[in-house]
């Protein structure tokens, strides 16, 4: 690879330290042009913690990100990645190297798998995967058991995996506007739980220990949120779930008998 040295002390110039997202952190945003085809200078610059890859929201979204290069393997101290908003279609496996990743964003994009070596990512905290083109629940996910915020709305999935329990320490889990006709029953070991959306998928019923999550947030608050509206749900129907866990608990008490 060859180097432009005033390409890379120019990027070099750009890394700023973000007091209030990142606090501490060696963070880099590529912008404008520079997003169609990424400097390989930047691939050279280790010491990176946050690299921002997402075109300016406020700005022209002309300008994005159509392949993450395989050299992204190289910075090895990233522990945040922005790919949001891009025209991504894959992953490099490359990704798998990183692992002091806590939190990457890939949201609205046209993503339909992750690569392999994904697993990996064991100190992964936050994942944005919204608005892709998911049809399967990527398993790879369910090896992150450090996560604590899931988001994989927006997408076509039809089904969770029952080795989502693993994701023991999950707090936020985001499904709404998916194709899910059925959870499983192991989400409800998910104790730590306090934001599940479900919103808008082709869901029934639920699960029988569903009142196992008892910190979720549901109830009131929720009665026309991602939560629960806008699914067939008969077991037991949307008017007790939006009355909250302990609704639900009783309304599965109440079938037993």
């Amino acid at each position: 690879m060859m180097i432009n040295a005033t390409r890379l002390r120019k990027l070099r110039m750009e890394i700023d330290v973000d007091k209030r997202s990142y606090p501490g952190l060696k963070r880099l945003k590529i912008r404008g042009r520079d997003l169609m085809q990424l400097p390989l200078e930047l691939f050279s610059i280790t010491e990176l913690e946050v690299l921002d890859l997402s075109p300016e929201r406020e700005s022209s979204l002309a300008f994005s990100v159509m392949r993450v290069p395989s050299a992204i393997g190289r910075l090895v101290n990233l522990r945040v990645l922005m790919l949001d908003t891009n025209e991504l279609t894959e992953l490099p496996v490359e990704l798998g190297t990183l692992s002091n990743l806590e939190r990457m964003s890939l949201s609205n994009n046209h993503l339909s798998c992750l690569p392999p070596g994904f697993d990996r990512l064991r100190n992964m905290r936050s994942l944005h995967a919204a608005n892709n083109a998911f049809s399967e629940f990527p398993t790879s996910i369910c090896q992150l058991t450090e996560l604590e915020f899931l988001d994989l709305s927006d997408n076509k999935l039809v089904a969770i995996p029952d080795d989502v329990s693993n994701l023991t320490n999950l707090q936020t889990f985001l499904l709404f506007m998916n194709n899910l006709s059925a959870v499983p029953d192991s989400i409800c070991r998910l104790v730590g739980l306090r934001v599940l959306w479900l919103g808008s998928n082709n869901l029934v019923e639920l699960p029988r220990e569903f009142g196992r999550l008892k910190s979720l947030d549901w109830g009131h608050s929720h009665t026309s949120s991602a939560a629960i509206d806008g699914n067939p749900l008969r077991r037991p129907p949307v008017e007790v779930c939006r009355h909250g866990i302990d609704a639900i608990t009783s309304y599965f008490a109440q079938a037993r008998t």
